[in-house]
């Protein structure tokens, strides 16, 4: 849950490609740009700020590296982390990296509420280049007990959609969500945060 300030609030959401939303949703909004919606407009924050700084191919340890551009230099109040598609093409050799600079980003945030997001999951074709995709996504449940992080389970939510089947339908390519896709995201992170689903007018 995330509890909202009488006075403004700015949102930094720092992730990946999906973060970033380009491409795969072929001029539909990506997830953020439907959270910058429901915060903005919907739930009439208009003086919020809702700050997409994702990076298409970028992982944890490049996030890190480029913190104070990417996520210091506006002060959140909430700072969403959605990372570990990429990171995980180093399979189990990388998850060190990874929990190391997902802690550190979160350290060096001390005053916001931090949100982390377990990634997608990708379709069977897409494993092959991902298999411990799993084991990222546990990394993430991981860092968010130990931290106290709001945790956004994607990887559980799609699963519980789509069971054993292909999540083909939520996706463009074997790894990047569609516009619905983006749309289930988006749902869900606003369910988790205690913010409410979209109101479609």
């Amino acid at each position: 849950m995330i509890e909202l300030s009488s006075e403004p609030m700015t949102w930094v959401m720092t992730g990946d490609s999906i973060t970033q939303a380009v491409l795969h949703t072929y001029g539909a909004r990506g997830w953020v740009e439907h959270v910058h919606e429901r915060v903005r407009w919907q739930l009439d924050r208009l003086t919020d700020l809702v700050v997409n700084s994702g990076v298409s191919a970028w992982r944890a340890v490049d996030v890190l590296g480029s913190y104070d551009h990417l996520i210091g230099r506006f002060s959140p109040d909430v700072l969403s982390i959605s990372l570990g598609t990429n990171d995980a093409r180093a399979g189990l050799a990388g998850l060190d990296e990874f929990h190391e600079s997902m802690r550190a980003i979160i350290a060096r945030t001390p005053d916001a509420r931090i949100v982390l997001h377990t990634p997608v999951l990708t379709s069977w074709s897409g494993r092959e280049a991902r298999p411990e995709l799993p084991a990222y996504c546990q990394a993430v449940r991981e860092i968010a007990a130990d931290t106290g992080a709001v945790l956004v389970d994607h990887e559980a939510h799609w699963l519980a959609h789509f069971g054993a089947a292909d999540p083909l339908s939520w996706l463009d390519d074997p790894a990047h969500p569609n516009a619905v896709g983006h749309r289930r995201m988006a749902d869900h992170t606003l369910r988790t945060l205690g913010l409410g689903a979209m109101t479609d007018l």
